[in-house]
């Protein structure tokens, strides 16, 4: 009888749930049933990620216009294999919060804007195709923060994006209609 070599052996893939179920398992993502190790932030990574959390959050909150979320927040992106992104900071409004099949686990609705920061090791493959799983699953904006350039990257589709450095304003668009603040301060130390 003729085996196979260890390195033909595959794992069956698995599904969100079954990630969630394994507990605190290390910074990781689920892509396509496989489970990706991905690398903790740095301390500027948090800082950033903090400073954008805090300016929409206030936003956010005071027009009661949803939910803010931060830290690798895990978002189904696909189904059967599964695949799990977990995004640096997000908005979801209250109406596609309701929308919401499960009220525990990872969010399995797309929320309406994603916050992603560059760290310095992301290839430029990666973060295009996490802009491709956002927008098929309903994301409307996409900031993409670059804290070597200081600049944000606005991505309303993979063809439309525009560019603020630190000496202009972002914007909510109509996602966030009135949310504006300072690139700069957004790159504060």
């Amino acid at each position: 009888m003729a085996t196979q070599p260890a390195d033909a052996v595959t794992e069956a893939p698995i599904t969100g749930d079954q990630l969630l179920a394994m507990g605190d398992i290390g910074p990781c993502e689920l892509v396509e049933g496989r489970i990706v190790p991905i690398k903790p932030t740095g301390f500027e990574h948090g800082h950033y990620e903090g400073n954008f959390f805090e300016h929409l959050k206030t936003f956010v909150r005071q027009r009661r216009l949803g939910r803010v979320v931060v830290g690798e927040v895990g978002i189904y992106t696909r189904r059967n294999p599964d695949t799990v992104r977990g995004v640096d900071a997000a908005f979801i409004s209250y109406e596609r919060l309701a929308q919401r099949q499960k009220k525990r686990g990872f969010l399995d609705i797309a929320p309406e804007l994603i916050v992603e920061i560059l760290s310095p090791d992301d290839p430029w493959s990666e973060v295009t195709q996490k802009l491709r799983e956002y927008f098929a699953i309903g994301v409307k904006l996409v900031w993409i923060a670059d804290p070597v350039s200081r600049t944000v990257y606005v991505y309303r589709a993979l063809t439309d994006v525009r560019e603020f450095g630190e000496a202009d304003h972002l914007t909510g668009d109509d996602v966030l209609p009135g949310f504006s603040v300072p690139v700069a301060q957004l790159f504060e130390d």
